[in-house]
């Protein structure tokens, strides 16, 4: 059984950009993980932006991630709207984007789906209230083994 990895918006970026500093380990975590990565409309929103900015045609590269079957974006905000509100209020001082709100309500959901991020701001968050939410990053994770 292959487990499912939550993906957030950074790692996306480094795969598709050459010049990221992370893209040589983005594209090895890409090499190892099976299709497809959990995420959120959110961080689609987020990657087309940022991807636009880097390339004509890199918006067109995100949605083919989806196209592709790469990207499962199942997750409902109008299902989770309250959990994801209450989250954002929780760390308002940090802040917490939607993005970010909804990849910990999935984190919650998917109890053991590691998130695939370059955000340090996960180090801070917390699932089910006290739960350390266990990370696939460049940095690694006490709490998970990172690849790469």
């Amino acid at each position: 059984m292959t487990r499912e990895i939550i993906l957030d918006t950074g790692p996306l970026i480094a795969l598709l950009n050459s010049r990221d500093p992370h893209h040589a380990w983005a594209r090895e975590q890409w090499a190892a993980i099976e299709p497809p990565l959990l995420s959120c409309e959110a961080v689609l929103v987020e990657a087309c932006f940022l991807a636009r900015r880097l390339t004509p045609g890199g918006q067109s590269r995100v949605l083919d991630f989806v196209r592709r079957g790469a990207l499962d974006l199942s997750f409902s905000l109008s299902d989770e709207i309250d959990a994801v509100d209450r989250l954002v209020r929780k760390y308002r001082d940090i802040p917490m984007s939607l993005a970010d709100a909804c990849l910990v309500r999935m984190s919650e959901l998917h109890h053991a789906s590691p998130v695939l991020t370059l955000d340090r701001d996960f180090t801070i968050y917390r699932r089910s209230r006290r739960q350390r939410i266990p990370l696939l990053s460049p940095g690694g994770d006490p709490c998970q083994p990172t690849r790469g």
